[in-house]
């Protein structure tokens, strides 16, 4: 059932743009009909340009939060009266909420990576050694997620030097600098047999080059036996990377989860409440997305 939209109606939404393609509105539509709530949640398109001008307008019209995307997730940090620590450390915002006529930042993707980590494969990470493909904006949230789960080694691995220096330096003064190693994709062969976790956030695999994969079979078949392999993609379901790691028996785990939890830990957030029907939202993404379970 939808609610009729009033002058009552609390706005939420999520900016980006393109932002046409974003699942947001799929997930917390279905999530405030469950719960009955006074809400709406729309896509805004906003140019980069705009940005500035769209958030002093949000304010103007009363909008209780919204989600931020490409390519507006550093852009934004300035625009906002305070950002938590951990979006800090990240140097990335993707949720945004008004607390006392303020802009207040933060990050629930570290969350949204994590949690299936911290449920469902819950087990001593103190003694185990994370392998990261891709050096991007997902890679510092995951990152982020591994310091916080404790692994003893985090290794990030980059195709292109500069980028990789790039990504140690900018975390210079974060307390995570000295948390991880960066290394070339050359040496990926001697890191895989150490991984008990190895996580894709490239974007290689993705639809629509749906036959590739960051890494070759070669390499896959020397993960150890119960390795957990994590991609962030999750179109298609599963992806070739995770097809190739399921042959080798190790246990695998796609985007849809995360994009599941980040946005329940930002729906959290925006409504200031713990109870989230969190099987009403990835039963609306599956659906959407057509992965009936």
């Amino acid at each position: 059932m939808t609610n009729e939209i009033t002058g009552k109606t609390k706005l939420l939404g999520v900016i980006g743009h393109p932002v046409e393609h974003s699942l947001s509105p799929v997930m917390h539509n279905a999530a405030i009909a469950q719960l009955e709530l006074d809400y709406i949640y729309l896509p805004f398109p906003i140019e980069p340009q705009n940005l500035e001008v769209a958030i002093a307008g949000f304010a103007a019209v009363g909008v209780v939060g919204f989600s931020v995307t490409i390519p507006h997730k550093q852009a934004i940090i300035p625009l906002l009266s305070e950002i938590t620590p951990l979006a800090q450390t990240i140097g990335a915002v993707n949720t945004v909420s008004r607390q006392n006529h303020k802009w207040v930042g933060t990050n629930t993707d570290v969350e949204g990576f994590i949690a299936p980590l911290q449920t469902t494969y819950k087990q001593d990470w103190s003694q185990k050694v994370a392998v990261i493909l891709g050096n991007g904006g997902a890679a510092r949230a995951v990152v982020a997620g591994c310091t916080q789960l404790g692994f003893a080694q985090i290794h990030v691995v980059g195709r292109n030097m500069q980028r990789l220096q790039e990504f140690r330096n900018s975390w210079s003064n974060s307390s995570l600098a000295d948390k991880f190693q960066v290394h070339q994709w050359e040496e990926l062969p001697k890191l895989i047999p150490q991984a008990n976790l190895l996580v894709n956030t490239t974007p290689i695999g993705m639809y629509p080059k749906v036959d590739e994969s960051p890494l070759s079979v070669e390499e896959i078949v020397n993960l150890p036996m119960g390795a957990i392999a994590y991609d962030l993609i999750y179109i298609p379901k599963p992806t070739q990377f995770l097809q190739q790691a399921e042959k080798q028996g190790v246990i695998v785990i796609d985007g849809l989860e995360m994009l599941v939890q980040q946005g329940v830990a930002a729906l959290k957030i925006w409504l200031q409440q713990e109870i989230v029907p969190v099987e009403v939202i990835r039963r609306a993404l599956q659906n959407h997305l057509g992965l009936g379970k």
